[in-house]
């Protein structure tokens, strides 16, 4: 009888100055099969770094940080590779913010506040 093999986990990488909101985005995704959340970062720079190093399949990145911006690092992460899904989060909606995230390769653009929950309802 064939082993059967374990489906490989999703490797997603969390950048975003509020320790908050990274505190409840690791709590939603840890609660799912399937996951695993290998970094989270508070800065552009940190952000930068490890998805350089870590590799993750997804980076969900704030827009703006400190010492840079979510989309800077977006531009960054698909110089390295293109391959890693990346969702821009915001509170800052406006469409020139859309625009430059999404012509940047961005996958997702969601609004802090009212996009992310409407993924996680039950």
């Amino acid at each position: 009888m064939p082993l059967r093999q374990r489906a490989p986990m999703m490797r997603i990488l969390i950048a975003d100055d509020s320790a908050v909101v990274r505190e409840r985005l690791i709590g939603l995704l840890t609660d799912l099969r399937g996951i695993e959340v290998v970094g989270q970062a508070e800065d552009a720079i940190e952000a930068r770094n490890l998805a350089e190093k870590l590799k993750p399949d997804v980076a969900i990145l704030d827009l703006r940080m400190p010492k840079g911006s979510g989309a800077d690092v977006l531009c960054d992460i698909k110089k390295f590779d293109p391959a890693p899904k990346v969702i821009m989060l915001t509170n800052y909606p406006h469409p020139e913010n859309r625009k430059k995230c999404i012509d940047g390769g961005a996958d997702y653009f969601l609004i802090n506040q009212t996009s992310f929950k409407k993924w996680f309802r039950c």
